[in-house]
């Protein structure tokens, strides 16, 4: 007769009660129930270890030790394991905030775009994991930040050339009369400041955040409105402009946001360098991209292909993005008349149990999804060969059919419930790496405890253990350093072609593709390149139709050089055999060949060894990912620095011929530079790719060897706790 069985019934009897007291607020999932019953068990483990006294002083060192490594192992999904990030890109109108209501199932929550331009607020959204109320944390701009901004405002305002930026004009009157009310833009910073107004926002900026917290979402939405959404027709009172980010926290999601942050990414082109710079931090940490667009524009409108191909690099070698999704919105938008026209569709097409407008906008979904996916298969070559990386999927979705409630589609064919899934699918992923991950945390930590069990406390660990562990962890540092230095050698070398091409071909480069493109309009291009020069070598315009960017246009030949090597040297979906996360894997103190277990004290301390190291690995391939996209995007902001003194000089150009003068400052000021510049990018990409071995060895060195010094203590004479049972508890738990 098995006797565990009577003991595994119980344990799943308990998962089971934990699971069905949980669901009065939110079910636990499985994977969640057996994290929770792994808790239990190392909380009361650490309670008995609190309560043991009369022990000497090795071991009440031991016990502090043992008591802290459980206290900090719930940080493991606070501090080691950041969320999934999801971009969701589109220009204002295109239905985002419509689409992520309705993904929410929260109609009406997130308000839509402006009515004027796209304002530039991130927006956040996340679960709410701690109470029912509706939460905003808004983050605000310092009354410093402000003054510099407004100060750039009013001398945007103030040009009055005939080259000025229309754009960043009407940008800067947007802000200034949002805030302010209406005519403020026609005041003098001067006049501006005796305003009772501006006395006010002084005293609203004091504060460097706004919480809202609300029980009723339709309060919550009124109250939070004025932060990220504008109305040209009823100016002043709107805050936006003075908010960095807004932090959105739902209640009764945790099945759909958990482990999830959905980021609204406004458009760039705005005045602020810092939001421009913020934009493409967040673009990086990215692991899913969700690019939206109107069915009705989808394949010819050129935002959403703009917004791609500029993107892409941040997203392949330059960031941890697994996945980019093609959301097509506004299915339901459609006259069936003129569809069945323009479709030629049949009557046999029409007619069945559906009516025609549903028949209708299925065979659009049908229709664009091929196209779409066609257009993928057409980018250029450069763009579709970074795109293999990437999975990708394409989604048509009504979200006004999905919450009204006598729709005659049915609720799969809006696709939120297909979108939906693919969020519950990253959450359940995340939970069962975070259970796997405590679970044999747990294990160890136990392992350890039970090597001061006093059923063992004749046997003694030879101090040759200790040294054949250290033995073994010198030899693998050595190996590490060594293999290391052989992608140093590999990525130095794609790196001097990368050099050499870029003194070669950077100027015709750059003025094929930024400086004096043949496809430009000859009538206000000198403004569009001094709005470059302005944003220091950056230019987006507000509708994403006008994409240039000269710093990564001179990056190009550089990082098309090391573009194969940096996929391999840092995967984000696989590891591969030249990776720093495999390099990071080989590095093991116990030898897999069982020769520390000739003893259940051995045995112990090579569980409790492994389950420290396999801990240490993960987080550092962790932060392998998390270093990518700065060490790759190293060369285009050395690039801009360097480049900086020439966008000045260049963006103070006036007069008759402005445009051919600023197209030769940009010019020479390459062509001087070149030689030193992509010399000095390589440099810090290797002094970075550098950086980041030691922080790997030192962080092997240090950890492991702290993970071998409790077992100084076993000296035959002490015991602690006997934790054989909960070995066997955790043992049947399924993970």
């Amino acid at each position: 007769m098995d006797s565990s069985g009577p003991k595994k019934r119980r344990i799943n009897d308990e998962l089971s009660d934990s699971n069905n007291i949980a669901c009065a607020n939110s079910p636990l999932t499985p994977d969640m129930a057996t994290m929770e019953k792994a808790k239990q068990i190392m909380e009361n483990v650490k309670i008995k270890i609190q309560a043991i006294k009369n022990i000497d002083q090795p071991m009440t060192e031991l016990k502090s030790y043992i008591v802290d490594v459980i206290s900090k192992m719930d940080q493991i999904d606070k501090d080691n394991k950041r969320k999934a990030i999801i971009g969701v890109f589109g220009k204002s109108g295109n239905g985002k905030s419509s689409l992520l209501n309705a993904v929410l199932g929260e109609e009406d929550l997130l308000p839509p775009g402006s009515s004027g331009a796209c304002t530039a607020v991130f927006t956040q959204v996340e679960a709410n994991l701690d109470d029912s109320n509706y939460i905003a944390e808004i983050e605000l701009f310092s009354v410093e930040e402000w003054d510099n901004m407004l100060r750039d405002l009013f001398n945007v305002l103030s040009d009055e050339s005939e080259d000025r930026d229309d754009e960043m004009f009407e940008t800067a009157k947007e802000k200034i009369t949002a805030l302010y009310g209406a005519d403020a833009d026609k005041k003098t910073l001067e006049e501006l400041k005796s305003d009772e107004k501006f006395a006010e926002i002084g005293k609203f900026l004091s504060s460097p955040r706004k919480p809202i917290s609300k029980s009723e979402k339709y309060d919550f939405a009124n109250e939070v409105a004025c932060y990220i959404q504008y109305s040209v027709s009823s100016p002043g009172g709107w805050y936006w402009p003075l908010v960095k980010n807004v932090r959105i926290k739902v209640p009764n999601c945790r099945e759909l946001l958990e482990h999830i942050v959905l980021v609204d990414l406004p458009g760039t082109g705005d005045c602020s360098t810092n939001r421009d710079d913020l934009w493409k931090s967040i673009l990086r940490e990215c692991s899913s991209v969700w690019i939206v667009s109107d069915i009705n524009r989808a394949i010819t409108d050129k935002d959403p292909w703009g917004i791609l191909k500029h993107c892409i690099k941040d997203l392949g070698p330059g960031g941890e993005c697994k996945s980019i999704n093609f959301i097509c919105t506004k299915t339901d938008d459609i006259y069936p008349t003129a569809y069945i026209r323009s479709a030629r569709l049949t009557n046999e097409q029409i007619s069945g149990c559906k009516d025609p407008a549903t028949v209708c906008i299925l065979h659009r979904n049908n229709s664009t999804k091929d196209l779409v996916k066609t257009k993928f298969e057409s980018l250029n070559p450069g763009t579709k060969k970074m795109m293999e990386k990437f999975s990708t999927d394409v989604f048509t979705v009504s979200s006004k059919a999905f919450f009204k409630q006598n729709s005659n589609m049915d609720h799969t064919e809006t696709e939120i419930p297909r979108l939906q899934e693919v969020l519950k699918s990253i959450n359940k992923e995340i939970n069962r790496e975070l259970t796997r991950d405590y679970v044999n945390d747990a294990k160890g930590v136990l392992s350890l405890i039970q090597i001061f069990a006093p059923n063992t406390n004749q046997e003694m660990v030879d101090t040759k253990v200790n040294e054949d562990l250290k033995d073994n962890l010198k030899k693998a540092l050595t190996e590490f350093d060594s293999q290391f230095g052989k992608l140093y050698e590999s990525l130095n070398k794609c790196l001097s072609e990368g050099v050499e091409k870029s003194v070669r071909l950077s100027v015709d480069t750059a003025e094929r593709e930024v400086i004096n493109p043949e496809q430009r309009d000859n009538r206000g291009f000198h403004k569009t390149l001094k709005a470059l020069c302005n944003k220091r070598g950056r230019y987006w315009s507000k509708n994403w139709d006008t994409i240039l960017d000269l710093n990564e246009c001179l990056a190009t030949h550089m990082q098309e050089s090391i573009n194969e090597e940096f996929n391999d040297l840092f995967p984000v979906n696989t590891t591969t055999e030249k990776s720093l996360q495999a390099h990071i894997g080989r590095v093991n103190i116990i030898q897999r060949d069982n020769m520390y277990c000739r003893s259940s004290v051995l045995h112990h301390i090579q569980n409790f060894i492994i389950t420290r190291e396999n801990k240490l690995k993960a987080s550092l391939c962790r932060k392998v990912v998390k270093e990518k996209g700065p060490i790759y995007s190293s060369i285009s902001t050395l690039i801009q620095e360097k480049m900086t003194p020439g966008y000045e000089k260049a963006a103070k150009v006036k007069g008759k011929g402005t445009l051919m003068k600023m197209q030769k400052t940009l010019t020479d000021t390459i062509e001087s530079l070149k030689d030193d510049m992509f010399k000095d990018a390589e440099t810090e990409v290797l002094e970075k790719f550098n950086s980041l071995k030691l922080y790997i060895k030192d962080a092997l060195e240090s950890e492991l060897n702290r993970s071998m010094e409790p077992f100084h203590y076993k000296t035959g004479k002490t015991t602690l706790l006997d934790v054989s049972i909960e070995i066997e508890e955790l043992s049947e738990l399924v993970v």
